[in-house]
């Protein structure tokens, strides 16, 4: 692609494609991706890199860079491999982004370390079996018991629900459906009435962990609160903005992957005594996939330099995450017609890429969601 990146992103590009050779290897990830197993070495290999704490400032052991970096690093995994990456997405924006801007400075000090350096792996809870889209119909309850704060009730499709270390939960404390009914809180692997529920076998995305939290009289300390009562929904929805950029940029590599694999393919094989480039009917294709994926980069790139400057960009988020998702499902599902026969076997990579795209239209907000989120600002 003709987006020019600075000399820090062609770093961390180069160091992501060493990495990917050393330890992404195609068997590798299909041996993960055929057992559903979330590979917990390599996060650790990820974390002492800095990629698990990409925006964490260096005081917290973060590598302390910015959102451009951080589209960067996550676009260059799913190259590889969209489910490495979700996990990458998920951790860095979500359960650790969320204590970096909400979190005060002894559970900034206390938490980020450790999920920086991925001696911790995060997970964020919002999303319930009633509640997809609708989050403010939350069920999942805390009450307030003296110094304690008491969880009930269940978190699903949460990434690292049965693995992560530490998750921030949002549970109601209020009226229903009042946007200032509902608190975050910090909860601990471990904690007594904290426990994983079903592990769902999925699609795509199969190497990244997404299953089930339950809380059953979960006891809570009151100190672990992010911000203040009631924030809970606000904070969340703040997060999200920051999120859908994450998913823009997964999206954005497994479209570059699901390309990269095809142009490759389509030079080399041969019919009727020549590459198959060469005929219009694939040439084309491969000239909508380009054309689409560079679009789909310059929104995404948009969305993360207002991000970086501070400048609220909700509209610009939902607009690169909703078009970079749709994108990587029109590029991966021509990225198979490209390979024909040989693109619905697991011999080649564009299957899994072709599975692993769908997730992005549907996770931290669905496209008709992002479609209701960008009219609402247009109409404004």
């Amino acid at each position: 692609m003709n987006f020019q990146l600075t000399e820090m992103q062609q770093q961390i590009a180069q160091m992501i494609r060493d990495f990917g050779k050393a330890h992404l290897q195609q068997q590798a990830i299909l041996e993960w991706d055929e057992a559903q197993a979330f590979p917990v070495d390599i996060f650790k290999e990820m974390g002492a890199l800095g990629l698990m704490g990409v925006l964490v400032p260096e005081e917290y052991n973060g590598a302390g860079q910015s959102y451009l970096e951080y589209v960067t690093a996550i676009s260059e995994v799913a190259k590889h491999c969209g489910a490495i990456g979700l996990s990458m997405a998920a951790h860095n924006s979500l359960c650790t982004g969320h204590i970096l801007q909400f979190g005060n400075e002894s559970q900034k000090r206390k938490y980020l370390p450790k999920l920086a350096t991925a001696e911790f792996i995060g997970a964020w809870g919002l999303t319930e079996p009633n509640t997809g889209s609708d989050a403010m119909n939350m069920k999942c309850v805390a009450k307030k018991e003296g110094d304690h704060w008491v969880i009930n009730g269940t978190k699903c499709w949460i990434t690292h629900g049965k693995s992560g270390d530490v998750a921030v939960v949002i549970a109601r404390t209020g009226d229903v459906r009042d946007s200032h009914g509902m608190s975050a809180f910090i909860v601990e692997r471990g904690t007594p009435g904290f426990t994983a529920g079903k592990k769902e076998n999925k699609l795509g995305m199969r190497a990244s962990e997404t299953a089930e939290m339950i809380f059953d009289h979960c006891i809570v300390p009151a100190e672990n609160m992010l911000g203040q009562e009631g924030d809970g929904f606000i904070q969340a929805m703040k997060v999200l903005d920051g999120g859908r950029i994450s998913i823009a940029a997964l999206s954005l590599g497994i479209a570059k992957g699901a390309y990269e694999a095809a142009l490759k393919y389509a030079k080399e094989r041969e019919q009727f005594d020549q590459p198959i480039a060469n005929f219009q009917g694939i040439s084309f294709k491969l000239a909508d996939m380009y054309t689409q994926i560079e679009a789909a980069e310059l929104l995404t790139m948009q969305a993360a330099d207002m991000k970086n400057r501070g400048v609220k960009m909700t509209k610009e988020a939902a607009m690169a995450k909703y078009y970079a998702s749709e994108v990587a499902v029109r590029v991966a599902n021509e990225a198979v017609q490209i390979f024909g026969g040989y693109g619905y076997t697991k011999d080649f990579p564009v299957e899994k890429y072709y599975r692993d795209a769908k997730l992005c239209t549907i996770g931290e907000g669905t496209s008709e969601i992002q479609k209701i989120v960008i009219a609402r600002e247009a109409l404004k």
